[in-house]
């Protein structure tokens, strides 16, 4: 179960976030009403130039931003940044609005649960650490990679359009 702190953060970055697919927003409203599955949080790393976004690969899902579950009273935000830096060795600030909310399921005998992805933008001479056996590489977004998520390129580069663009007017 999920405590009613977390679930209010998660309902506020919902709505704070650029993108929203599944119409996540919607089904978490309907979902708060009952026991809800963990949340799921990952952090799109993108370069300094936004053509490479950086990924880890996971032994059933191929590759993916660096994420995974929200823990127990932890807040997402805080769940991505924590996921990031055991997966990578990253600590990065992430931007203020949420990338994305979306609705998926992490494995194939597990519910549908909310997930929320966070971006931030580093160097890419960044050195990180990788877990082991959970290689990461920094991926090109004009290149499709092997993921069991075959969205999240789209997405990820849409993200990089609007991150593009938000910097023109900033």
């Amino acid at each position: 179960m999920i405590d009613k702190r977390v679930l209010e953060a998660a309902a506020v970055d919902a709505g704070r976030a650029v993108a929203e697919f599944d119409e996540a927003r919607q089904w978490l409203a309907v979902a708060e009403q009952g026991p809800m599955e963990p949340l799921g949080a990952e952090v799109w790393v993108f370069d300094e130039d936004l053509a490479q976004v950086l990924l880890v690969k996971h032994r059933r899902r191929g590759w993916v931003p660096p994420g995974g579950k929200v823990e127990f009273g932890e807040l997402p935000r805080e769940g991505a940044a924590r996921e990031l830096f055991e997966e990578t060795g990253l600590r990065v600030e992430l931007m203020d609005e949420p990338a994305a909310v979306a609705v998926r399921s992490y494995h194939p005998k597990l519910s549908v649960t909310l997930g929320l992805s966070y971006a931030a933008v580093v160097d890419a001479a960044t050195p990180f650490v990788a877990e082991p056996g959970q290689p990461v590489a920094w991926m090109r977004l004009d290149e499709g990679w092997e993921s069991c998520f075959p969205d999240d390129l789209t997405r990820m580069r849409q993200h990089a359009a609007w991150l593009a663009r938000w910097r023109s007017r900033h």
